[in-house]
């Protein structure tokens, strides 16, 4: 490592705010975190993940050689050219044998821009699949869906996060910020201090909810029914703003049609949130001049989740509450790289710049770009879960890069199961995570502060986490991992190993594209702190021409004609409603000292100590059905499979609710019980709901 006292100013490399930070390497080889004040959305405020972060660059948690599987069935070090050797040789004879759909490509939202873009070109060009997906479909794709349709772009939040404080009210549907982002809980706070309100929605009273001004908590999977609900009383009670749905919007009577068809009493009975509630919530939301609309994983991780947040989205629509000043529909991103990580070219269904794979003028372009004829691209593939189902049948061989699907995917289980019945698996991450340990090969790849590259934020900032450290000796980035393979599979150019110029590349790729990043260099970056996009470059390509777009739509949205669309949903049942079999319903999520699958996480001694495994939360009502008591192994069981984990009692949580965080593997592995159902048109999988059964568990000696 280098040893020297300048510190570098880079970012987080968890969750999607990307706080900022400096990072010094010590005289010890250890390297010290501390505040960057100067960068305005955290402010200097850290969680304990990322004060913890360089952890995990210790080598004795992280890889740092190779790894292939030997003769005998086990992981032993080997050198890159080996294992280079041997992904190239398996790709190359599944392809001949299989043909190219043979092959299977799973990215991460946790990857750069830079590698994002890369990992999709290195599939469509090197390999010439159509089977490359992401985990972070797992993440914010409903959303995605839902305001693409309703806005015709899909950016996360369509504001910058400075903006909430100063709104009048804002509901947030199915997220904990405490928890799940805690340096953006100062802006919730603040919103309260400068005397707007915060409504909550959640079946869980969480460390969010408790400081929430109203706190409704519907039965899960019944979001939809309560947007739909509310929906119903702003025109029963005449707050409909019918200028605004007149000038700019288009959908109108439908929308309103269904939801008149929800009317508070049966809203009720569905979501169990009381009709006084409900138009307390209404009041609230539409007292002030401005207000807003923050979804999360909670409505969007549902089997009808593009329908549920486009029915909130049409809540904003009805009230004038999207495309005016501090008002508006925005969704928190999870993941570090979830906005950047969908735009460049990972999703199953997208080249660069958000383009479309289907639209022949995209394809033209990218291709132009990339320097290849553009009937040679192929089409758009299976999205995530549909992509690990199919593995060991009709995709033979796969490249993992940045995920860990044996916890982080629905019906884990079964997952895990296609994952072992692969002719063969490649596994590129910094720790040997559960996935990794079930590949022929792995490959130790540099992380966060050992490589400079760009990423997007909830906000749609692009930002540039700088290089901080020297990666040990025997790994390498996951770009030189693409160009190694690239070349050894007959593709000599095109993939460069240095950041900058896969991004110089990328601009050019997503130039007149939604997610246009042509105005965007490092040199803009580093000194404006990130830009906005869209971001297009004027005709003399000057980068500094164009200013970003922190906040889009003020004048109108990115439909044709300029109009956003009201979605006409109406409320149906989850895919697995309970029954006499399985009377209860699961919801999962995260805890504030873990991190998505926990692979890098789990591996940091303060981190454990303040969350060292799973849990049960469950009302006290159901503990006594149960003669279970606080901290009693419990055992959770659905349709899929059974998940044993400790009691956690508390009042906090709806009687027919119980929830379990998903970080861990193993016997208390959340994501064995979820439910693999998808949303017909994000393909998101129903991780927040599904019907189980609670048996307490014998305890061997008692």
């Amino acid at each position: 490592m280098q040893n020297t006292a300048t510190p570098t100013p880079t970012h987080c490399p968890y969750c999607a705010l990307q706080c900022g930070m400096n990072l010094t390497p010590a005289a010890d080889g250890t390297v010290e975190v501390s505040e960057r004040a100067d960068f305005p959305v955290n402010r200097g405020a850290l969680c304990g993940k990322g004060r913890t972060a360089p952890a995990v660059l210790s080598s004795g948690v992280r890889l740092t050689s190779p790894l292939v599987r030997s003769a005998e069935g086990v992981l032993v070090p080997a050198g890159w050219d080996e294992a280079l050797g041997r992904i190239a040789g398996n790709l190359a004879r599944t392809r001949a044998e299989y043909g190219a759909d043979a092959l299977g490509v799973f990215g991460g939202g946790g990857l750069t821009n830079e590698k994002a873009y890369a990992l999709g070109k290195f599939a469509r060009v090197v390999l010439g699949t159509s089977q490359i997906d992401y985990n972070g479909r797992f993440c914010m794709s409903s959303a995605a869906a839902a305001g693409t349709k309703a806005f015709g772009l899909d950016r996360g939040l369509p504001f910058p996060l400075e903006d909430i404080p100063r709104t009048g009210c804002v509901i947030l549907v199915g997220s904990n910020p405490a928890e799940t982002m805690p340096p953006s809980l100062r802006y919730f706070t603040e919103l309260r201090e400068n005397g707007g309100t915060l409504i909550v929605v959640d079946p869980r009273r969480t460390k969010t909810a408790e400081q929430a001004d109203l706190h409704l908590a519907p039965r899960p999977g019944t979001d939809l029914a309560l947007a739909l609900g509310m929906l119903h009383l702003v025109v029963a009670e005449g707050r409909v703003d019918a200028e605004y749905v007149e000038e700019r919007t288009a959908g109108w009577e439908e929308a309103r049609a269904a939801a008149m068809a929800h009317w508070p009493e049966y809203v009720e009975r569905i979501t169990g949130v009381s009709v006084p509630e409900l138009r307390e919530a209404v009041r609230l939301f539409c007292a002030p001049d401005a207000a807003m609309v923050l979804t999360a994983r909670g409505p969007e991780q549902q089997a009808k989740g593009t329908d549920t947040v486009g029915a909130w989205i049409n809540l904003c629509l009805a009230t004038g509450r999207a495309g005016r000043p501090l008002s508006g529909y925005g969704c928190l991103t999870g993941q570090g790289n979830g906005q950047g990580g969908r735009e460049h070219g990972q999703k199953a269904d997208q080249l660069p710049g958000y383009r479309k794979l289907t639209d022949p003028a995209a394809r033209r372009h990218v291709a132009g770009v990339w320097g290849v004829d553009p009937d040679s691209l192929p089409g758009p593939g299976r999205s995530a879960y549909e992509l690990l189902d199919a593995l060991g049948t009709d995709i033979r061989s796969l490249l993992v890069m940045g995920s860990n699907p044996v916890v982080s995917a629905p019906r884990a289980a079964h997952i895990e199961g296609r994952l072992r019945s692969l002719d063969f698996l490649a596994v590129c991450d910094v720790v040997l995570s559960e996935t990794a340990a079930l590949a022929d090969v792995v490959l130790p790849v540099t992380q966060w502060a050992e490589e400079t590259g760009t990423t997007t934020s909830l906000e749609g900032r692009v930002l540039l986490r700088r290089r901080a450290i020297t990666p040990p000796d025997g790994v390498r980035s996951d770009l030189e991992v693409l160009h190694g393979l690239a070349g050894r599979l007959g593709v000599e150019q095109g993939f460069p190993t240095e950041p900058e110029e896969v991004f110089e590349e990328l601009r050019r790729a997503s130039a007149g594209g939604p997610a246009d990043y042509s105005g965007i260099d490092y040199r803009r970056l580093a000194e404006e702190d990130g830009v906005f996009w869209p971001c297009p470059a004027p005709l003399d390509d000057d980068a500094a021409s164009h200013p970003g777009t922190p906040r889009l739509f003020l004048d109108r949205f990115a439909t044709d004609d300029g109009r956003a669309r009201f979605a006409p949903v109406s409320h149906r049942p989850s895919a697995e409603e309970p029954d006499d079999e399985y009377p209860v319903l699961l919801t999962t999520g995260r805890v504030v000292a873990q991190y998505q699958s926990g692979a890098q996480t789990r591996r940091v001694e303060e981190l454990n100590a303040a969350a060292p495994g799973p849990f049960v939360e469950l009302h006290p009502r159901l503990a006594a059905r149960l003669g279970a008591a606080d901290g009693d192994p419990v055992a959770v069981v659905s349709r899929r499979g059974r998940a044993v984990a400790p009691a956690r009692i508390t009042s906090g949580i709806r009687p027919d609710t119980v929830f379990m965080p998903f970080h861990w593997p193993g016997e208390g592995r959340a994501n064995t019980l979820t439910n693999p159902a998808l949303d017909p048109t994000s393909r998101m999988p129903e991780f927040k709901v599904c019907a189980v059964r609670v048996e307490a568990v014998a305890v061997a000696g008692l």
